[in-house]
């Protein structure tokens, strides 16, 4: 009898462990501004978005779950608020729309309706570590619309960011080692200045972009535009091998 009690203590912590070590799960969303009802029988501009919601209830998966919907809450935000006070995804799109309208009421020789795209995909996950890439770009009156692409990493289990020191150590090597292969893409000798192409690398010293993208094979950085060059220069994509990458990195 203790014996079989002992086989079902032990089939249920490995159960356990599995459990623990499963990867999280997620599902794929979508929203537009079909779906509103300000836009039932009106016109509106045109908001698409495409996101990834983590499934179950648990304090790691609603911690994700928040930093997803913050994103997309705070691409949609208009005016001179720098925080979003919307609680759903369909009140920051009424949000936005309603913007849009209030400003085509003040100006209406307005060129151009406005429109949101916004995108967050999983493009790393492991036991330690989850990687999205999250994409806006919108166009709110002017000559062009403007875009951005970052990424956020997280601790699956907590649910929590990983910090810079989390993902990498040795940081000024890695900068240094950065810095070596951003030349070599952009075609800078090691002799001359970081900025002699034309970059406006703040007091002509090189850096990284505040946000980090890992994927199996490489590391991830961009530069948006007006980063380090103008609009129509585009964003800058350094990537660099993990192979290449992993004496400079504590986790991946």
């Amino acid at each position: 009898m203790k014996n079989n009690i002992t086989i079902l203590v032990l089939i249920a912590f490995i159960c356990m462990s599995c459990d623990q070590e499963k990867s999280i799960e997620f599902a794929s969303e979508s929203f537009t501004e079909k779906e509103l009802p300000i836009c039932k029988n009106n016109s509106c501009p045109e908001v698409t978005i495409n996101y990834v919601k983590v499934f179950g209830e648990t304090p790691a998966s609603l911690k994700i779950n928040e930093e997803i919907k913050n994103f997309i809450f705070s691409a949609l935000l208009m005016g001179e608020d720098t925080i979003p006070t919307a609680k759903t995804i369909q009140e920051a799109a009424t949000n936005f729309i309603e913007a849009y309208n209030a400003d085509k009421l003040q100006f209406p020789d307005m060129a151009g309706e406005y429109f949101a795209e916004i995108s967050v995909n999983e493009i790393y996950n492991s036991p330690a570590h989850i990687c999205f890439e999250m994409r806006q770009y919108l166009f709110t009156g002017g000559a062009h619309g403007y875009g951005t692409t970052s990424f956020l990493n997280i601790n699956p289990k907590t649910g929590n960011r990983l910090t810079s020191s989390e993902l990498f150590k040795n940081n000024e090597k890695f900068i240094a080692f950065a810095e070596n292969k951003f030349r070599e893409q952009q075609n800078i000798a090691s002799n001359l200045s970081i900025n002699s192409t034309g970059f406006w690398f703040d007091d002509d010293v090189f850096y990284l972009p505040e946000s980090t993208g890992f994927t199996n094979d490489s590391i991830i950085f961009v530069y948006n535009q007006y980063d380090i060059a103008s609009y129509a220069d585009g964003p800058i994509e350094l990537k660099i091998p993990i192979k290449e990458a992993i004496p400079f990195l504590n986790i991946h």
